[in-house]
């Protein structure tokens, strides 16, 4: 404070700012963390005012898990999300993302919505050569699901995650992670887990979805998400794919947050001083119909081995994926006759064309 002081600069002895310079430099690495550590915990409201959305589980060290069901294409829940951050001022928030839609995060909502709506030749391509034919099939419906639910409220999907990426970055030693399993995994075993028919019905279902949706819609939606609401009607039916798109992510979003809720261990002087570990503070950011799944799953024993693996194709999905390239080069091939067709008919048509077949026909009958 002197050094940054004018008026003590002046009226200090020569060797004052001097002073003031070695006992900054002699503030340890530690040191340092302890102060910025205890602002923080001043700020941490020790009974927080929270949300409605919010649900607080303990972990058995005494950490603290407090997540925000929210709907993706919500104001209130971004709000939500903003509040819970201050209030608690956590070590760690986890939001349902994983590395490949991290890229959201970093978008402006213009070039989101943008992105949302823009459905093209160009990424269907880019979503089968990344994730295979049935994947990245299965992957361009849900976008056209997405899309469809953006077109209709002129919002862009995962502003409560943007916020929270936005509010962690405030929280002095906030670390932030991505806690959704990667979606190429939960595409294939969610293909692996339907029959062939039922591959047809779903894609069918997706394809011609086109009903109207309100803001109001989406309030109303704040206790199940709307968009694994609006995927839990069209997939009733099939239990299996709702297990690997639902129930098998609450449990690999359970795991992320135990995780990310490990005691916190406390900067030491030196090496032969003892560790000391405090409870950490988790935000968990994550759609409201996956909030009952953590619930249930919080108090259990979690292995993701056997839900991170990814099952051969079926028989099912080779027939399919050959009915799928059957069709996509019998419609070019159609397509090019049809081409074909039409233009020897306008050529056909063209008085010079016809004036040399008069002439050809001629000459064959005088033979």
């Amino acid at each position: 404070q002197a050094a940054a002081d004018p008026r003590s600069s002046s009226d200090a002895p020569e060797d004052g700012p001097k002073e003031t310079s070695s006992v900054s430099q002699n503030i340890s690495d530690a040191d340092a963390f302890k102060i910025l550590l205890e602002m923080k915990m001043k700020k941490r409201q020790k009974k927080p005012t929270l949300p409605s959305t919010v649900t607080e589980l303990d972990t058995e060290d005494g950490s603290k898990v407090y997540v925000v069901g929210t709907a993706h294409f919500s104001d209130s829940s971004k709000k939500d999300v903003v509040k819970t951050i201050q209030e608690v001022q956590p070590d760690v928030v986890v939001v349902e993302l994983c590395q490949y839609r991290v890229s959201m995060l970093k978008m402006d909502e213009k070039t989101l919505l943008k992105e949302a709506k823009e459905i093209n030749l160009e990424k269907l391509q880019q979503a089968i050569k990344q994730n295979g034919v049935m994947s990245g099939l299965m992957q361009m419906l849900l976008l056209k699901v997405s899309a469809h639910i953006t077109e209709q409220l002129g919002m862009a999907p995962g502003g409560e995650f943007r916020e929270a990426f936005k509010e962690a970055s405030k929280v002095p030693f906030c670390k932030f992670h991505l806690g959704d399993r990667p979606i190429p995994v939960t595409f294939k075993r969610a293909i692996a887990a339907l029959s062939f028919w039922q591959k047809v019905k779903l894609a069918w279902g997706l394809c011609f979805l086109s009903d109207p949706i309100s803001k109001d819609d989406v309030e109303k939606c704040k206790q199940k998400d709307l968009l694994e609401q609006m995927m839990a009607e069209m997939i009733g039916e099939f239990p299996d794919l709702h297990r690997t798109i639902v129930s098998e992510r609450d449990i690999y979003l359970t795991y992320m947050l135990k995780q990310a809720a490990k005691q916190i261990e406390l900067p030491r002087a030196s090496e032969t001083e003892p560790r000391k570990y405090i409870p950490a503070v988790v935000v968990g950011v994550v759609g409201m119909g996956h909030v009952p799944g953590i619930e249930k799953n919080w108090n259990s024993d979690l292995n993701i081995q056997e839900i991170m693996s990814v099952p051969p194709p079926s028989a099912s999905s080779k027939i399919f994926k050959f009915v799928i390239k059957a069709t996509v080069f019998g419609l070019m091939g159609y397509g090019c006759y049809r081409i074909g067709q039409r233009t020897v008919q306008f050529i056909l048509s063209m008085p010079a064309a016809q004036s040399y077949l008069q002439k050809l026909t001629e000459i064959r009958s005088r033979h």
